[in-house]
């Protein structure tokens, strides 16, 4: 069974940083694309930065600049550098990854909170 399990959420003050880390198992990670995605209360599941399989990047205009994506293929891992924090990045924040080829196969993380504090 795939399981991706992400870690590192918890309470940061506005300004500061935060890490998020997603551990893979059971999938062949080099052949995944990976993203990290985010919902706050209220509101629709929004992508926050993918990586693909070849190391390519993309943000979400709210946190360029701001945030880091990052993938560790000899760890399966994909982290979540989180700077500069604000109160509207408070969310339930996914790890996602999708098969580069076969796009059927696609799994998402549990979640973990973010809350900033103002």
């Amino acid at each position: 069974q795939v399981q991706l399990v992400e870690s590192g959420g918890g309470l940061v003050q506005t300004g500061g940083s935060l890490r998020l880390s997603c551990a893979t198992s059971r999938i062949i990670f080099s052949v995944y694309h990976m993203g990290w995605y985010r919902q706050a209360p209220g509101k629709q599941r929004e992508m926050v930065a993918v990586i693909t399989s070849g190391g390519s990047t993309n943000y979400a205009d709210s946190v360029k600049g701001r945030f880091t994506i990052s993938r560790d293929n000899s760890k399966n891992t994909v982290d979540l550098q989180m700077n500069r924090v604000r109160p509207e990045d408070t969310a339930v924040y996914y790890c996602y990854c999708r098969h580069t080829v076969r796009s059927q196969y696609e799994y998402w993380g549990q979640g973990t909170q973010v809350t900033v504090s103002s």
